[in-house]
């Protein structure tokens, strides 16, 4: 749940996006070259937002897991209050608003937050991004769920897992610390799969059209006119419908589906920013380089020589 500008309220590495007409600001996941989009936080939640006015609320363009070992209260989640007890797991979408007012009450608690990307997962990495909505890692974060209590014989081996993420992120550069990384976050979202409702809400068929329309033409230079025209819709009407149910509008949703393909070929192949550019629906180097760069900080080029130093 870190949202300054820079994220240093939680540790989170993010950075403001966009601020919503209603005034939200949407926090997006600030990415460093070489190092796994995953970040995990020991907090005193009721201290950790003392900074911030009363009325403070935001989202995340990026996933947030949750545990409370410790403490009562309660959040407000897209104006819902929602209860916090201790043992209680909480996934938070990109897109939701988190309303930080009755946080406070927190005071006194212990909590972990681990923000990530899903393609920190390989299960994840290997699909499509437009099928992580829906992919069974992620259940706890699917319509309908966003919460589990874990057992009571269960929460000494969340917080081993959690404390082990933490000490590998602290020292990402040791021998299989990527490895580890990797395969502790999976049990982690595995676990969390498991208290999520065993029946979750069916996909929305005109988002699936959406999604499979973006996976069919990404590669070339579409836009989301383009899109919707396909679908017999407006641009419009199809950001509202996406907007609602992903916490992202149609522009964004190719957007990133163009993001991820191009960090894929840059960290497996050596083919030239044309030939990526070209690979993916962006207009040529020039535009690619400024995409990327307002999107991860960093020249495509240094992220391709980042991600090859990795040990």
């Amino acid at each position: 749940m870190g949202h300054s500008s820079d994220g240093a309220s939680l540790g989170f590495p993010s950075r403001l996006r966009t601020v919503r007409l209603d005034g939200t600001p949407v926090y997006r996941y600030q990415q460093r070259p070489g190092l796994p989009p995953v970040s995990v936080t020991r907090f005193d939640t009721g201290t950790a937002h003392a900074d911030l006015p009363p009325d403070h609320r935001h989202a995340h363009d990026f996933l947030v897991l949750v545990y409370i070992e410790d403490g009562v209260g309660s959040v407000v989640i897209d104006g819902a209050e929602r209860p916090l007890r201790a043992g209680e797991v909480h996934a938070l979408s990109p897109g939701q608003v988190i309303g930080v007012t009755s946080i406070t009450e927190l005071a006194g608690s212990r909590a972990w937050a681990v923000a990530f990307t899903p393609d920190a997962v390989p299960a994840l990495a290997s699909v499509s991004p437009l099928a992580w909505t829906h992919h069974p890692l992620l259940a706890l974060f699917a319509p309908g769920a966003g919460q589990g209590r874990v057992p009571e014989t269960d929460r000494a081996t969340w917080s081993a897992l959690l404390a082990d993420l933490a000490g590998e992120l602290a020292d990402p550069g040791r021998l299989g610390a990527r490895e580890a990384i990797a395969a502790t976050l999976t049990r982690l979202l595995v676990a969390a799969a498991r208290l999520a409702p065993a029946a979750p809400a069916p996909p929305e068929p005109l988002v699936e059209q959406v999604f499979a329309e973006i996976e069919a033409t990404f590669r070339e230079p579409v836009s989301a006119a383009d899109v919707a025209r396909a679908l017999g819709y407006t641009p419009g009407h199809l950001t509202t419908v996406l907007r609602r149910r992903t916490g992202r509008p149609l522009l964004e949703w190719i957007t990133e589906r163009r993001m991820i393909e191009v960090r894929r070929m840059l960290r497996e192949t050596d083919l030239p920013l044309d030939a990526v550019a070209a690979r993916t629906g962006l207009r040529d180097a020039t535009y690619l380089v400024r995409r990327f760069r307002n999107r991860y900080g960093v020249t495509p080029q240094r992220w391709r020589r980042a991600e090859r130093a990795w040990p």
